[in-house]
Parts: C-alpha cells; structure tokens; sequence
C-alpha cells in the first residue's frame, strides 16, 4: 500500500501543476514611439467590436483593461492620446498523456480460478486525451492622432473555470494584467 501511495504523489502533483496554468505573454512596440508622452487612452470601439467573443467578456477585459490603465497612472478620455483595442483568437487544443500508473478492468489471476474476468485492478500504461480551448488576447494600443499602432501585447492560455463567474473574471482580470505588465516597454537609454 506505501507504493501505491508514492507512485500516487507525483500524478496528484501533476494535475495540481497542470490546474494552474500560466499566461504566456509578449509583446511588441515602435521603437520611434515616445510612450511618455502618452496620459489619456480611449476605448477603439470600431476594433472592439470586432472581437469575436460575447458582449460580457468584452466588457470583463474592458474593465479590467481600464482597472489596469488606471493604476499606470493613465486617464480615461474624450480627446486621448492612445486608443486601446482588443483582439481575440481560440482553437482546440489536444493533449495526450502517456500515463505510467492507471487502473481498469480486464483479465487476471483470480484466487479461486486462475483466469477470470477480474473487477477493478492496478497496472501500468494506458493514457489519457484531453481537449481545452486555448485562447489568445490581444491588446493594442494606437496613437490617437497618427492612427498607428505603437504597442501590441499578447496573452495566450486557457480560461479554466467559466461555469464559475468569479473564478472567470479573475482569470480575466490575470490575463490583462499579465498582458500589460510589459507597458510602457523597458526602452534602453542610448
């Protein structure tokens, strides 16, 4: 029984690991950009509807884009310096996982007949396949009155938990701040 409870330890840490995933972030920016100049942002509705995502998740990454933008020190506006914009893609995604430990039913040595249909059991091999919907989110940020784009970041990751409200909107709320995290960009002093 203190084998089956090791060999248990390492697969109860690999979903606890495979539960939290992270968001994959980058980012991109013109290098002729003065990104201090910029105070005020707006929402670029014309993009945003775009998204091809509900009306209420526009409005959770809306709000949490706003919460982050606030914190920065930036003002919402009605003349602003920057648009901001939202982008988002989706697809499937299939993981296969060999597993090293399982159980089932099937044939083996029974106490009283040698072979027999057997209940449940321990073993090794067998694998499983999930399937996950993987999710890109794309904030862009555009200079207002040159009509270009002057930063690009990218989320990539699941959003686990969407029957759970709460749990969706931090995962939300995580996703932008993550994304923006790399705003205003690191720009090296020549």
């Amino acid at each position: 029984m203190k084998k089956i409870k090791l060999m248990a330890l390492p697969i109860l840490g690999l979903l606890i690991l495979s539960s939290c995933t992270s968001v994959r972030v980058a980012s991109d920016y013109d290098r002729e950009a003065d990104f201090n100049a910029y105070k005020t942002y707006a929402f670029y509705k014309t993009g945003i509807d775009k998204a091809e995502i509900s009306d209420l998740d526009k409005k959770r990454i809306l709000k949490a884009i706003e919460t982050e933008m606030t914190a920065r020190g930036f003002a919402k506006s009605k003349n602003p310096d920057i648009l901001v914009s939202i982008f988002t893609k989706e697809r499937e995604r299939v993981d296969v996982y060999n597993n090293n430990f399982g159980w089932g039913w099937g044939w083996g040595y029974g106490f009283y007949n040698p072979w027999i249909w057997g209940g449940p059991g321990f073993g090794w091999g067998g694998s499983n396949v999930s399937t996950r919907t993987e999710g890109s989110l794309y904030i862009d940020l555009i200079d207002a009155k040159k009509k270009e784009l002057i930063w690009q970041g990218k989320g990539e990751g699941t959003l686990a938990n969407t029957k759970n409200l709460e749990k969706k909107e931090e995962r939300i709320r995580e996703f932008v701040s993550e994304i923006l995290q790399a705003y205003p960009p690191a720009i090296a002093a020549n």
